[in-house]
């Protein structure tokens, strides 16, 4: 299991951090928060495509597209790290 956690100093992120989580069911994204949080996991065989966008300053977004489940999006990593889960991610579904 790889668990990724976006930096605190991105919109949305300051006090709650994002985390993306892979493992071998599936990509999780939770999204905490004070009295509750969203949690979303996306089984590897429901995933159609996996995009990223690199800036050249700044954190990078990972864009998970699903088959009828609408989409995962995910902003405040290194360039580095989404590169690293979405290999990872394609990996599993390939």
């Amino acid at each position: 299991m790889e668990t990724y956690t976006a930096s605190r100093l991105t919109e949305g992120n300051r006090i709650f951090t994002s985390k993306i989580i892979i493992d071998d069911l599936g990509v999780t994204f939770r999204v905490p928060s004070l009295f509750s949080g969203n949690e979303r996991t996306i089984p590897f065989n429901r995933i159609s495509s996996v995009d990223i966008d690199s800036p050249l300053i700044g954190y990078s977004t990972i864009i998970i597209e699903t088959t009828g489940e609408g989409q995962i999006r995910a902003h405040g990593f290194t360039r580095t790290e989404v590169k690293e889960m979405k290999r990872k991610i394609l990996e599993k579904i390939g």
